[in-house]
């Protein structure tokens, strides 16, 4: 069992009353703002996604052996690819929809993900204290929902579950709230047709690269007469140049 924090060292001597307050009082606040999360935290409506579901340790006597993320009944995911762990193993269960629904392929989807259960096989790939795991995930189709919660069983060696399973009421945050990922609605990103032409999303910036090739054409005309000033200057710095040597030929003579 690890017990030390590789992240934390032993303050020097000299430290004052101050400096070890603080350092105490970040401390006993770290434990409390670590959760189960998902990373990233947004995706898109209606397209495939790469997450990653971190779990932390907070565990001062225990090791974290399994986590079990269990998927919103409301808002379906049809599939998922689960990315390999070192020393876990992975095991996906799907239950049957009430109603068919339409797969990205035009297919008809009549099951979706249920949970995955992530199991340590190998005792040194337990979560320690002071450590976390990101298991990666490969989720299907994403519904046209604006938030997926995952609530989370996270299981201890001492036989310990830890329940993330809280949503948010309000601007409230819950003390074990479940990780969730924030869906954007597909017709918020730029869009192009088949033919090449953008969207509109893209018709601003179509505005601002007809305005930036407008005033590279200004920039053009602009050296073009820099140019033909700094050549009538020169033409006009060798003439009197030519004068002042005749004037001082003529006083010589």
């Amino acid at each position: 069992m690890r017990r030390s924090l590789p992240g934390f060292r032993r303050a020097p001597v000299g430290l004052g009353a101050v400096a070890v307050a603080v350092v105490g009082l970040l401390l006993l606040a770290a434990p409390a703002s670590a959760h189960v999360s998902v990373t990233p935290s947004q995706a898109t409506q209606g397209e495939s996604a790469r997450v990653d579901f971190r779990v932390p340790n907070e565990s001062d006597t225990a090791t974290t052996v399994e986590v079990a993320v269990h998927f919103p009944e409301d808002a379906p995911v049809p599939s998922v690819s689960v990315g390999k762990v070192p020393g876990w193993s992975a095991e996906v269960a799907y239950r049957e929809l009430p109603e068919p629904v339409q797969g990205s392929h035009g297919e008809q989807i009549t099951e979706a993900v249920e949970s995955i259960t992530w199991t340590a096989d190998d005792p040194a790939a337990e979560i320690g204290l002071g450590e976390f795991v990101e298991f990666p995930v490969g989720l299907g189709r994403l519904p046209a929902v604006d938030r997926l919660f995952f609530p989370t069983l996270q299981t201890y060696s001492d036989g310990e579950i830890v329940r993330w399973i809280d949503v948010p009421q309000g601007d409230v945050e819950p003390e074990s709230p479940a990780p969730s990922l924030t869906l954007a609605a597909a017709s918020d990103t730029p869009v192009t047709d088949p033919n090449g032409s953008a969207g509109q999303g893209d018709s601003t910036g179509g505005e601002q690269e007809s305005s930036a090739s407008g005033t590279g054409s200004g920039g053009s005309d602009a050296g073009m007469w820099l140019g033909l000033a700094a050549l009538a200057a020169g033409l006009a710095g060798l003439a009197l140049g030519g004068m002042a040597f005749t004037r001082t030929r003529n006083r010589a003579g």
